[in-house]
């Protein structure tokens, strides 16, 4: 190797009868006699395969930790988006409620009929939401595979996707319940009269 030549890395595969973390001492001590530097002092360093998977990992879980609060971030927003928007239908359908009373209909019926189709959007949301997480994550996937990271691939289980979609479900059933219970405590004379 000459003097003057400059790298930005070196990979080396030590024999299968060497310590990687031994030849990795080796290495950093000859490029430090060589470079005439003083222990912490260098500017280089030297990692072995189980160093770089280490702070991959450490990468990793950072990134992990920030979307998983970024995720609860946006499901007490649905959730109060889903509320919302079903204490705005109880009330466009008051009279609607009011006739249900009046012909017998459970205050339990009611309510069911309320839980259900805020269930029901939350599990659109929910569908959507898988589609878009597979899309964005097969384009990572091409990404990488673009840069040379084959072995980085997505891996999407049918247990996760159902998992995920009957979480979205019982997300949005309980942000309706509230609504849900107000529609099944209306009186059927005061709902049959609002305009």
């Amino acid at each position: 190797m000459d003097k003057d030549e400059e790298y930005q890395f070196i990979v080396i595969r030590s024999a299968s009868d060497t310590s990687p973390t031994e030849l990795a001492e080796k290495i950093n001590e000859k490029f430090r006699k060589r470079k005439g530097q003083k222990e912490g002092e260098e500017d280089f360093y030297v990692q072995t395969f189980e160093q770089m998977m280490e702070t991959f990992g450490n990468i990793i879980v950072i990134l992990n930790s920030i979307l998983v609060i970024i995720a609860l971030i946006s499901l007490v927003i649905a959730a109060v988006n889903i509320a919302n928007t079903m204490y705005t239908a109880v009330l466009e359908r008051t009279r609607e409620i009011g006739v249900m009373k009046a012909i017998g209909s459970k205050n339990i019926s009611i309510m069911s009929v309320f839980v259900m189709e805020s269930g029901f959007l939350g599990l659109i949301g929910g569908i959507l939401g898988v589609l878009l997480g597979y899309s964005i994550a097969k384009m990572g996937e091409f990404a990488a595979r673009a840069a040379g990271l084959s072995m980085l691939r997505p891996y999407f289980p049918a247990w996760l996707t159902i998992g995920c979609l009957l979480f979205a479900f019982l997300i949005g059933a309980g942000s309706g319940l509230l609504p849900a219970r107000q529609a099944s405590k209306l009186k059927p004379v005061d709902a049959l009269r609002y305009e």
